[in-house]
């Protein structure tokens, strides 16, 4: 890697590791070639001036009672905008659990007709119940239908008449 005509010795000390070969290549600038902004002379200010800027960057007692307060308002409305947020949550999950607790015990319930259905033999009942009580089976004048307004309940406030 030779030098490139128009780099100093430290120029190509400097940018060895981002060296480029053409004939295109930019120069880049160099901080002493950068030219500084100047700052402008800030005008005189009277003290007057310069001490109620000071004033004004002070925190008074005032103001600190107020941001305090306007701290405490925001934490409180926070609180209570998240609080029945978790509420909520919570009541989902335990309506979840009591709805697994339901079906489970359905489930159980269901299985445990099953079994007791299948245990009794309604022949043997019927043999028992005709040879050891002495019951009988109904004739036809023994059975009266009547019609029901409301299916799911009947209540009976008199005897039934007997034909």
């Amino acid at each position: 890697m030779g030098r490139k005509a128009g780099y100093s010795k430290k120029d190509y000390n400097y940018r060895m590791d981002s060296y480029i070969e053409g004939n295109v290549v930019r120069v880049p600038e160099r901080e002493e070639n950068i030219p500084r902004r100047k700052e402008k002379a800030r005008p005189s200010v009277s003290k007057k001036t310069s001490r109620n800027r000071e004033k004004a960057l002070q925190l008074n007692l005032k103001y600190v009672f107020f941001l305090f307060i306007a701290a405490a308002v925001t934490v409180f409305v926070c609180v209570g905008y998240l609080q029945p947020q978790a509420d909520n949550t919570a009541y989902r999950k335990r309506i979840a659990a009591l709805e697994s607790q339901i079906s489970k015990l359905k489930m159980e319930n269901d299985a445990a007709y099953e079994k007791a259905a299948a245990s009794v033999d309604l022949d043997e009942v019927k043999n028992i119940a005709i040879s050891k009580f002495g019951m009988i089976y109904a004739n036809q004048g023994q059975i009266i239908t009547y019609d029901v307004q409301d299916s799911d309940y009947v209540r009976q406030y008199d005897d039934v008449p007997i034909e």
